[in-house]
């Protein structure tokens, strides 16, 4: 249902790529106080023929971007952007390897549970956190 991670690095992670999911799932349960069964992670691994990193940053660098249901305040999203950075860190990925976007989605640009906007549905947990 939400929110809708893709998780963008290099090869540094083949292998890994569920350490990596697990990192970014558990600090969107902290931070961002999400259902434990609200899961939608991917990761995309390229290799140095298939993207260009800011200079100065290493192999490393990972992209994180996180589409969610409009609502966060200011302090949940700080959270969640130190605990991403610590638990990603911890794989090895230098913090300041780390970019994290957050893409505000208003809930009536969410189709779900067979089509109806999530603005017209029970989600059953808040989202102002």
């Amino acid at each position: 249902m939400m929110p809708s991670t893709r998780i963008a690095s290099g090869d540094w992670a083949r292998g890994r790529e569920m350490e990596l999911i697990a990192a970014v799932q558990s600090a969107m349960l902290s931070a961002i106080k999400i259902p434990e069964w609200d899961r939608d992670v991917v990761v995309d691994l390229y290799d140095a023929s298939r993207r260009i990193i800011p200079t100065g940053r290493s192999e490393g660098f990972t992209r994180i971007e996180i589409e969610l249901f409009a609502g966060r305040s200011l302090e949940a999203k700080r959270a969640l952007y130190r605990s991403i950075v610590r638990n990603v860190a911890a794989l090895g990925v230098p913090e300041n390897d780390i970019k994290i976007i957050l893409l505000d989605v208003p809930l009536e640009n969410w189709g779900i549970r067979g089509g109806v906007p999530a603005s017209e549905v029970d989600i059953g947990f808040k989202i102002d956190v």
